[in-house]
C-alpha cells in the first residue's frame, strides 16, 4: 500500500516540478534552470543525509558496476527533456508520452534483467495494457486539437 501511495506522490510531484521548472527556463534559460534544480536537489539531500545518518558514505566508492553512479547525470538529462517536452507539448501531453516510455521501457528493463533487475517473464498481458495506455495518450493527445479548432 506504501508503494502504490508513494508512486502516485511521485508522479504528483514529478508534474509540479516539472511546471515549475518550465517556467523558470522561461526567465532564466534552460541551462541556469537545470543548473539550479540539481544544486537544490543536492542540498536537499545533502541535508537529509546529514540529519538521518551518514554510516553508508564509504560504500560510495565501491558501487560496481560503475556505471550506476551515472544516475545523477541522467538526472540532469531528465529535467532537460522534461522543461522541453512541457514548453512544446504542454504538462498534460508531455507528462503522459513520458509515463508511457517510463512504463515500457521499465517494462523491457524487467523482461531483458538490464542493468542489474532481476529478470521476469514475458506478459502477453502486460504488453495489452501498454498498447491500450498508447491509444489513451493518442486519444488524449487528439481530443485537445479537436476541442481547439471548435
Amino acid at each position: 500500500m506504501w508503494g502504490i501511495i508513494i508512486a502516485l506522490l511521485s508522479g504528483l510531484l514529478m508534474s509540479i516540478q516539472g511546471v515549475f521548472n518550465t517556467g523558470v527556463t522561461k526567465q532564466v534559460g534552460i541551462w541556469l534552470s537545470a543548473a539550479f534544480v540539481q544544486f537544490t536537489a543536492f542540498v536537499v539531500c545533502l541535508i537529509a543525509w546529514l540529519v538521518t545518518g551518514r554510516d553508508k558514505i564509504s560504500l560510495l566508492w565501491d558501487v560496481n558496476p560503475r556505471y550506476l553512479l551515472l544516475g545523477g547525470s541522467i538526472g540532469a538529462l531528465i529535467t532537460i527533456t522534461v522543461i522541453k517536452a512541457m514548453e512544446g507539448l504542454g504538462p498534460g501531453k508531455a507528462i503522459m508520452l513520458i509515463v508511457v516510455m517510463q512504463m515500457i521501457s521499465a517494462y523491457l528493463i524487467e523482461v531483458f534483467g538490464l542493468f542489474m533487475t532481476e529478470k521476469v517473464g514475458f506478459s502477453w498481458g502486460k504488453i495489452i495494457g501498454g498498447l491500450i495506455s498508447i491509444v489513451g495518450v493518442i486519444v488524449f493527445c487528439l481530443s485537445g486539437e479537436n476541442n481547439a479548432s471548435k
